[in-house]
């Protein structure tokens, strides 16, 4: 999963508009977001934006976000693996090449049809459970070496403190956590300024969502993706540490990154031949994403 933030610069991204904070109760975030992205899978699938061609055609390709991730990843091979919020799963194959057993996890059926059939393509031996991330226990169990969460899958969770006591639970006493997220200052940011980094948005985290509605992805899609309706959070690194640390969690290493796996600030951001995105000027003034690792210490 990503966060929608399409970029202007993909074929039938257009806008996205804030409607202001949501004062209603958020019991229907999760069904306003499934319906979100079941409208979005098969596109995705069939998007240039995923490197599903190149995962069916060549035994050893990864996807640019697992490349990435590889160096402070570490060997992972024969290590039982879980990635949370996987969507169609691009990801999920690319850690099982890397030789661990995968459970690729994701609330919606249509981005979980998508994955298998990807996986099956690829060759790819990875099973994929349906289930929200917080029932996750329930549905996947646990015990696992590890578990992987890619860049933007938190904003779309209410309650960070909780996610951080699921992903305990998940693992077995030593095991690690491994996330490469957004950096909250950065989804703070008002993606639809080319001139200037504003902040737009809440670091912190907050009880009621922010809800956007969105044209297109943020990724190329044929088809034209019209009016889709999201709830999304932020939650400040601090937020996300301390969660961790609650849930019984050491944290073990974190790393602030100057780029990103796709276009977040238009019109003031340059590709580089990795797949990521840096800013165009002064590098060194944001964090664009952040690597945070953490083991679940055996009294946890």
């Amino acid at each position: 999963m990503l966060r929608e933030t399409p970029s202007r610069a993909a074929g039938n991204s257009t806008a996205r508009t804030a409607r202001g904070v949501y004062r209603a109760p958020v019991s229907d975030y999760r069904d306003v977001n499934l319906a979100h992205w079941n409208g979005r899978a098969a596109a995705h699938a069939a998007s240039p934006g995923y490197p599903v061609a190149a995962l069916v055609a060549d035994p050893s390709a990864l996807s640019e976000v697992v490349a990435f991730d590889r160096e402070l990843l570490g060997p992972i091979a024969g290590q039982r693996g879980l990635h949370l919020q996987c969507h169609i799963g691009t990801d999920t194959v690319s850690l099982s090449r890397l030789g661990a057993t995968m459970t690729g996890l994701d609330f919606s059926d249509k981005s979980l049809v998508e994955a298998r059939d990807i996986a099956a393509r690829a060759g790819a031996d990875v099973r994929f459970v349906q289930a929200d991330v917080y029932d996750a226990l329930a549905a996947a169990g646990d015990g696992y070496d590890f578990v992987y969460t890619g860049v933007g899958a938190l904003c779309w969770l209410p309650d960070i403190a909780r996610w951080a006591r699921v992903v305990a639970s998940l693992l077995r006493p030593g095991g690690r956590l491994f996330v490469r997220e957004g950096h909250p200052m950065l989804w703070s940011l008002d993606d639809e300024r080319a001139d200037a980094l504003v902040v737009r948005y809440p670091y912190f985290e907050r009880a009621e969502p922010l809800v956007f509605t969105t044209d297109g992805s943020y990724v190329e899609t044929a088809e034209q993706l019209v009016g889709s309706t999201s709830h999304e959070w932020n939650h400040g690194l601090g937020e996300v540490i301390t969660g961790l640390l609650a849930a019984g969690m050491t944290l073990t290493g974190l790393v602030e990154h100057k780029s990103v796996p796709w276009l977040a600030l238009p019109g003031q951001m340059h590709h580089l031949p990795n797949g990521e995105w840096e800013l165009d000027d002064d590098i060194d003034r944001l964090p664009l994403t952040y690597t945070l690792q953490a083991i679940r210490t055996p009294a946890g």
